[in-house]
């Protein structure tokens, strides 16, 4: 596409992508509030989190065969439209089973969308140095809108009721359906492109049954029948996946593609980040707010200077992917959030240092992000853009879900294990259970006992909040290790 409508094409299709990613973590601001409201069990308060993501990644990628079998405009326009009438279930939905069915159907629109938005960036633009650049906005919007998405909530809550954060969506969604309608061009559609639906089904068991594993394993008190049986239908159906698409003669996903190191490494970074990137939004937002008694305005802005980084630092690593490569930007920016990480955990009450370990943490979400993008979308066939597109949005979503899984698994454990009752306390119990119960139990409790029984909580909210930096940092030094060991392979 050669005329200016280019870049109209790339401001609509981030304009969805933008909504997509802010739905991830939008709630984290609105949790407490909606968790009082509609009376949730900390059962419901993490699936509520956790069944949009998880949905998204389960279905990503029969979504990107799909695209790439009928065009990525039409999965577009059709995941635009899923996604506005879920978002009027999910503002309106008067119980928590309600809302949770309202974030799967979200998460279906938001499947249908995200390896097009990719795939028609890369249809679009057929200058190499125009496409990392268009690319870099989009990895920009994906992980800084991840990052806005509490500040967002945040500011919707000091005015409006919690519902507000998905009813903003329907006018952006109709806008951004006309404008596609008038500027996204009819990308060419592979009529004979593969696609399975055993294999979209195997691959869908496959990543749902592995991530509710590793919930269950994080619990304080696990069922290891639930999670045993739901790791070995995990690994199960991910194994006949992959030995359905090796003995295929025309497979849905050619495995192959896994064996060049650059494409591998950007997924496993890709992986790596993101989990990092979710799992650190919902456990600060909760400290801000819980902890320090912020509002939810003030617990966005604390991590605002997050997302600006990470926008600045995208499109910037898109004009220099080229000259820099991936084998350098990808470590590069894991080294990054690791020593954003670690100078956040080193300064944890001193607000000027956190805003630069923030900051740091946010060019290196944007560096990652924008590098490995680039990376998987350059080493796969034009012809099988969208498929490329869900293997990293995978990346992406699963990574988020275990990061939330894992690192609010951490903060519940360690809170349980951490809360010592104070002396004073008659009953205690409640508030052992997690910092939402402390604060109930604590006003519950009038004003003597409340006091005792709010520094308890703090004090084993912030031992679990150390303990999730701490896991985080070692995470990522597992993932720089592991990524700078497979660019060493020849390709």
């Amino acid at each position: 596409m050669k005329s200016a409508n280019r870049w109209l094409v790339l401001t609509v299709v981030s304009s969805a992508l933008l909504l997509i990613v802010i739905d991830m973590t939008v709630l984290y601001t609105a949790l407490p509030r909606l968790t009082a409201d509609l009376g949730a069990t900390p059962s419901e308060k993490l699936w509520i989190v956790n069944a949009y993501a998880l949905t998204v990644a389960g279905l990503l990628p029969a979504s990107g065969a799909l695209g790439d079998r009928f065009g990525p405009r039409l999965m577009f326009l059709g995941g635009l439209m899923v996604f506005g009438v879920a978002s009027l279930l999910a503002a309106f939905a008067p119980t928590p089973e309600v809302l949770i069915a309202g974030r799967v159907a979200l998460a279906i629109g938001a499947a249908m969308m995200m390896p097009a938005t990719l795939a028609i960036i890369r249809h679009t633009f057929e200058d190499d140095g125009e496409r990392n650049f268009a690319i870099g906005i989009w990895a920009a919007v994906a992980s800084g809108g991840a990052a806005f998405g509490p500040i967002l909530g945040g500011i919707l809550l000091e005015f409006f009721w919690w519902g507000s954060v998905f009813l903003i969506n329907v006018p952006i969604v109709m806008l951004a359906l006309v404008a596609s309608l008038m500027v996204v061009g009819k990308q060419s559609s592979e009529e004979g492109h593969p696609f399975s639906l055993l294999a979209s089904v195997q691959i869908l068991v496959g990543l749902v049954a592995t991530t509710l594993a590793i919930k269950e394993f994080g619990k304080p008190v696990p069922s290891f029948v639930v999670a045993i049986g739901a790791a070995g239908v995990g690994i199960a159906f991910i194994a006949l996946f992959i030995r359905g698409q090796r003995r295929a003669t025309h497979p849905m996903l050619d495995l192959r593609v896994f064996a060049n190191p650059a494409f591998s490494s950007a997924v496993i970074a890709a992986l790596f980040a993101a989990a990092c990137l979710m799992g650190l939004s919902l456990a600060m937002t909760q400290r801000f707010q819980l902890v320090l008694g912020l509002s939810p305005l003030q617990a966005g802005i604390q991590l605002l200077p997050l997302p600006l980084a990470s926008f600045v630092a995208g499109p910037l690593t898109g004009r220099f992917i080229r000259t820099v490569g991936t084998r350098t930007l990808l470590p590069a920016g894991m080294t990054a959030i690791a020593s954003g990480l670690a100078l956040y955990l080193l300064s944890i009450h001193s607000v000027p240092i956190q805003v630069i370990a923030l900051t740091l943490v946010g060019a290196g979400v944007g560096i990652t992000m924008t590098t490995a993008s680039a990376s998987i979308m350059h080493n796969a066939p034009r012809e099988s853009a969208s498929t490329a597109a869900s293997v990293e949005e995978v990346s992406y979503e699963l990574g988020g879900a275990i990061g939330v899984t894992v690192f609010g698994s951490i903060l519940t454990a360690v809170y349980a294990r951490s809360y010592e009752a104070p002396s004073s306390a008659v009953d205690a119990g409640p508030s052992a259970l997690g910092i939402d119960q402390a604060l109930q139990h604590a006003e519950a409790a009038g004003t003597e006992a409340s006091g005792p029984l709010l520094a308890a909580a703090n004090a084993a909210f912030e031992a679990s909040f150390v303990a999730v930096l701490g896991v985080a940092l070692a995470l990522l030094m597992v993932g720089i290790a592991l990524v700078v060991r497979m660019n060493r392979r020849p390709a």
